[in-house]
């Protein structure tokens, strides 16, 4: 009794929606006078699709079971009505059917062959065959499938070329619980897409020839309710497939658990941020650990850095900017969703206020997480180019017009006046093919999908599904997604029960995550899934709207299967799709889509051709699309032809060939001390870059401060000097190059030389051999209050502590000539400290008795440390627009004391003192003011408010602190930093991390002025609650001891 139930199904829908088809004025035609009506849908399904033997089964079971009720006379009038019109459309069709067989035939005849036939019966065939693909082989087009994609046909070439490389890739991914296998996808709203995506990609990624190793780092999470898995430190990523295990020599992608945050809690993302610095230094830990690993593997007994280090998503990107500052290696970058476009999406919905906005989701500090990743990435990897140009462009540091003349600009050897812009580069996520199994039937057979089998037997999650609907075999439209406000959800629940058409003719099938109890959601999660159950409830739509509560990753593909099989449609109405591989699945499964006209699926639409895009906000446009794609059998059936065809576009093969094209791309960088760099070497001709034809001006605006006309700039030579100066390890290279430097840079002369004579013999061991080491980052300036503090601590530590091999680190905004001054004066003994940080973090300086130190002064600077953040630093054009900066600025105020600049004795340190904070633009508006020159810095307000530090954009005092960890091996877990309960505006970088933290309050209560007017608030980032932090009241030494003490110092 094949197709039986689902003619029952169909006949039943029938009589719902009428109008009877004993009535002789009805029509079975699907569309009449351009009206759609749900009846004549599934008459249409009826006659074309099922075999009159089962007709007149149904026909005969009506007629068997009547009796006195309306609907079984009803129901036996419209079967024998139904089973003659079947039987003579299918005398009538036999002549069109042999036609049909005719065209396909002549569909495979070579084009040349074509040119011999007459001409009307080559024009009467165009249009009419829908061009096919087929699993088999190259070329050869046959029904009913989709093109195969096996990653060892698409490497063959590819592993050629990549034969000598061994890459090491990190990427990194914070929030959410993930795990290689069985995903719990859905579980909440960190566990999502993106979860998927990382571990697709590191698989991928790890089987790629060329490709040594890669780490997916991500958060430790051993806490109540949360499966063991998430708490083994390490877990080996299964190859996708048993051919990836021999794509060639390959430690293979793991991924690696760092411990953060608190231990026995599983957190939201927008509470993690506190925890960065944290996991920064871990992850340091690791990455140190694994260089040398690999030395012994791969590279020769030299250390093996990453190749590139790939944040994922704000939180990720925070911290893969500064471990690749930390170990200078290249940065990329995704976003998977950017906080700008989300604050307009929620504030368009008028639900919420900016500051309820920002307190629910941190959302400013991930905002200016996204600007610290464009000041340092190299490459920002987006889905589609729509989310470079209306995305991206939303932010400080990112104008994709100026991106554009700057890469051209290089490429002329045209100086860009200091100005850096990451290159963005679209790259659409990937798929892997070989577990989908091809339809069965042809292109023009759709009967396969009613044809049932007593020997397999249907996915439990079908019957999941279906016993929510009164009628489980009317097409299916499919949405999976969290039940998340920005998914919108609730406008397509709205949309299908204010459709009666919709209604009538399909059922709603939502599939919103895993869940026990709605009261034990979160509470925007369970807020969302109570509005959609009121929405079932107030537009009576029980019977047409299912929702389980629970499924398993596996069963997704099956959920997939059933919507195609019904002639459903999968629809993603979300406000805002950074991409959406859940359109991709679907297509993969023969599922038309129709998708949010915002982000993502625009590009996937362009690609695919398989649906429809609409706007999200307009719950009519979502009605219309969804009816009209239904309805529309011949639209429904080309876009799952066109979707099935195309697909191979995104490959996981075809994303990671491109991916490691642009890591190729990327100028090496390494620490400088260390020369070892396996991969690929740069060269300009393997970019895949895209054509800059269309740029004619190449006019960058400078805001005034420089006058550009586009043309070589005769200090192009200095800019490539000093690169070659940068890059040169040998001493006599370095002398010899700068030799030849041009007179505007003679000024930097003496200081260089003196650097480099001194660096060579600098091998600083002592801070490897310390047990404890001491940092005192108090930020009151050079007062006595700091005179107090330092004497203390060095009694603590030379008296109290007398016959520990102790280190002590004086971490500083003042400069080496400041600092000096101020021991002498104090009767403080510079000899006893082992390192000096000065000017914000922007040089570190050792105690030596050598001679010729700059100003004769008993230090010596780390210029490796010099070399290690020139990274981006615009040099003389960022002094210019600063000095221009400040002029506008006592103009503007009308005082010439204003903001002056200031001789900080570096030149990775542009310095200025200020007269008056309250007439100076917080740090957010100068952050502003240099991001959008393109100029990639660091400012810091410092000394209470009378002093401006410009630095580069890698240089901090905690960067030089890992800086030291990674250079000479000092241990950060028994460093000690101590510092007031304010500070300067890098404050909240020094007090995280892994190290030890003492807090003096009371102590540097004036620099609270400088955290005022933030665009987030301090405690979104700093900590209390954490074991490593100990606060004391007042600078008392008893106090001090004690909680060193508490610290296990």
């Amino acid at each position: 009794m094949a197709g039986n139930d689902w003619i029952n199904s169909y006949l039943e829908a029938i009589l719902d929606v009428g109008p009877g088809l004993d009535d002789k004025n009805s029509s079975l035609m699907l569309r009449e006078r351009g009206k759609f009506s749900p009846t004549r849908y599934f008459v249409e399904e009826v006659i074309t699709k099922f075999d009159e033997t089962d007709l007149r089964r149904s026909w005969a079971m009506a007629s068997s079971i009547r009796d006195s009720e309306e609907r079984n006379t009803r129901l036996e009038n419209m079967s024998w009505r139904i089973w003659n019109l079947a039987r003579r459309k299918k005398k009538l069709g036999k002549g069109t059917q042999q036609k049909r067989k005719q065209k396909r035939e002549l569909a495979r005849v070579p084009k040349p062959l074509l040119a011999d036939m007459p001409e009307e019966l080559y024009e009467g065939e165009k249009g009419d065959t829908v061009s096919e693909i087929s699993p088999k082989g190259k070329g050869v087009s046959t029904k009913g499938g989709m093109k195969r994609i096996n990653s060892m046909d698409v490497l063959k070439n590819f592993a050629t070329q990549q034969k000598e490389k061994k890459l090491y890739i990190v990427l990194i991914s914070l929030h959410g619980l993930i795990r290689g296998e069985n995903m719990e996808l859905g579980r909440d709203s960190d566990t999502g897409g993106q979860v998927k995506y990382v571990v697709e990609l590191a698989r991928a990624l790890g089987a790629m020839p060329g490709v040594y190793r890669v780490d997916l780092l991500t958060r430790q999470v051993s806490a109540p309710g949360v499966d063991w898995s998430y708490g083994e430190p390490t877990e080996m990523l299964t190859p996708l497939n048993d051919d990836d295990c021999q794509s060639g020599e390959s430690s293979g992608a793991y991924i690696i658990r760092i411990p953060f945050g608190p231990k026995d809690k599983y957190i939201p993302k927008e509470l993690l941020w506190p925890h960065i610095p944290e996991f920064v230094d871990g992850a340091l830990t690791y990455i140190l650990q694994m260089s040398k690993v690999l030395s012994e593997q791969i590279g020769d007994g030299k250390p093996v850095w990453p190749a590139s280090i790939h944040g994922h998503y704000a939180d990720a990107g925070n911290a893969a900017a500064l471990l690749s500052g930390a170990l200078n290696v290249p940065m990329l970058f995704t976003g998977h969703s950017l906080g700008r476009d989300k604050l307009e999406q929620i504030l368009k919905q008028g639900r919420q206020s900016k500051d309820d906005i920002n307190t629910t989701y941190r959302i400013m500090r991930r905002i200016e997480a996204e600007e610290i990743t464009v000041d340092s990435s190299e490459v920002i990897i987006t889905s589609t180019r729509q989310e470079i140009d209306e995305q991206w462009g939303l932010y400080d540091a990112f104008d994709p017009v100026l991106e554009r003349k700057l890469r051209a600009r290089n490429r002329q050897n045209v100086s860009c006046f200091g100005r850096f812009a990451p290159r963005p580069i679209v790259i659409p996520p990937g798929m892997e093919f070989k577990h989908i199994v091809p339809n069965r039937g042809g292109a023009d057979d759709d009967s396969e999908g009613y044809q049932e089998s007593s020997t397999t037997p249907n996915p439990p999650v079908w019957s999941e599904i279906m016993r929510f609907f009164t009628n489980p075999h009317k097409p299916i439209i499919l949405a999976l997604a969290r039940p998340d406000p920005k998914k919108n959800l609730t406008t397509l629940v709205k949309a299908f029960g204010e459709c009666r058409a919709l209604r009538d003719l399909a059922n709603l099938t939502l599939i919103m995550g895993n869940r026990d109890n709605i009261d034990e959601m979160s509470g925007t999660n369970s807020a969302v899934l109570l509005s959609i159950l009121k929405l079932i409830d107030k537009y009576d739509m029980y019977g047409q709207v299912s929702y389980p509560k629970h499924h398993k990753q596996s069963e997704v593909p099956d959920i997939y299967r059933l919507a195609a099989r019904t002639k459903g449609v999968f629809i993603n109405p979300a406000f805002i799709e950074p991409f959406g591989l859940t359109l991709i699945e679907a297509a993969a499964y023969g599922l038309p889509m129709v998708a949010t006209k915002n982000g993502g699926p625009v590009d996937i639409k362009k690609a695919l051709d398989n649906g429809l895009l609409v706007d999200p906000h307009n719950q009519q446009s979502i009605a219309d699309a969804l009816l009209k794609l239904v309805a529309d059998k011949q639209l429904w059936s080309k876009c799952k032809q066109n979707g099935l065809k195309n697909i191979h576009l995104f490959s996981w093969p075809e994303h990671c060939k491109t991916y490691l094209a642009r890591i190729a791309c990327c100028r090496p960088r390494h620490p400088k001390w260390e020369s070892c760099a396996v991969g690929y070497e740069y060269s300009e001709s393997q970019s895949p870059e895209d054509s800059l034809r269309d740029l004619n001006d190449l006019k960058i605006s400078l805001e005034g401060v420089i006058h550009d006309h586009g043309s070589v700039d005769s200090s192009q030579k200095s800019d490539v000097n000093s690169q070659l100066l940068k890059s040169k390890s040998s001493v006599g290279k370095k002398l010899e190059n700068l030799a030849k430097l041009p007179v505007k840079e003679k000024s930097n002369k003496d200081e260089t030389l003196a650097r480099i004579g001194s660096q060579d013999t600098i091998e600083y061991l002592e801070l490897r051999r310390k047990k404890t080491v001491f940092v005192v980052a108090v930020d009151c300036g050079l007062t006595k209050d700091f005179v107090e503090i330092m004497n203390m601590i060095l009694e603590i530590v030379k008296v109290d502590k007398k016959g520990e091999n102790l280190g002590f680190i004086l971490s500083t905004a003042s400069s080496i000539s400041e600092i000096h001054s101020f021991m002498k004066t104090s009767n403080i003994d510079f000899s006893g400290f082992d390192a000096l940080i000065c000017n914000s973090g922007s040089d570190i300086y050792y105690p030596s008795s050598s001679e010729g130190s700059p100003k004769n002064l008993p230090f010596v600077v780390d210029s490796d440390y010099s070399s290690h953040i020139d990274y981006r630093w615009g040099g003389d054009h960022l002094q210019n627009t600063l000095v221009h900066w400040a002029a506008s600025l006592r103009e503007r105020y009308k005082d010439k004391e204003l903001v002056v600049e200031c001789d900080s004795e570096s030149r990775h340190c542009f310095a200025f003192k200020i007269k008056n904070l309250e007439h100076i633009p917080p740090v957010k508006d100068l952050r502003e003011f240099l991001r959008k020159q393109a100029l990639r810095c660091q400012a810091v307000y410092c000394q209470n408010g009378t002093k401006l530090n410009v630095i580069p954009v890698v240089a901090s005092r905690a960067q030089a602190l890992r800086y030291l960890y990674v250079r000479w091996g000092m241990n950060l877990v028994n460093t000690v930093v101590i510092m007031g309960d304010y500070g300067d505006t890098d404050y909240e970088c020094l007090r995280g991390g892994i190290h030890k933290t003492v807090v003096i309050n009371g102590v540097c209560n004036e620099a609270r002025k400088l955290h005022n007017n933030r665009s987030y608030p301090l405690e979104h980032v700093i900590t209390y609650d954490t074991p490593t932090i100990v606060q004391v009241e007042g600078c008392k030494k008893d106090q001090v001891i004690q909680a060193m003490a508490k610290l296990q110092v």
